[in-house]
């Protein structure tokens, strides 16, 4: 596949981008080297290879989920323009 200078503006005017006449072909040049490399890409075989998330092979530490308050709830609505028992307070929005 190959880009031409209609395509790269097509592409910067649906991506809102301001793109000068002579910055056209520098990215029509770039948008070609990129499609050639995902085609290279797309050449590999990968049957029967794993997905995987990290190179190197790890498990990720779990913990139990506990609800909790934060051990301070003082501290959290301190700041707040209006609390009350540690909880914000809001103006009525809906009637």
């Amino acid at each position: 596949m190959s880009v031409d200078a209609a395509t790269v503006r097509r592409i910067a005017h649906l991506a809102r981008i301001a793109v000068a006449d002579d910055e056209v072909e520098h990215l029509q040049g770039e948008l070609n080297a990129i499609l050639a490399w995902v085609e290279q890409l797309q050449a590999v075989d990968v049957t029967g290879v794993e997905p995987m998330t990290s190179v190197t092979p790890m498990k990720m530490k779990m913990r139990q989920d506990e609800v909790n308050d934060g051990g301070k709830p003082a501290d959290i609505v301190k700041n707040a323009p209006l609390s009350d028992d540690n909880f914000f307070l809001v103006p009525k929005v809906v009637e």
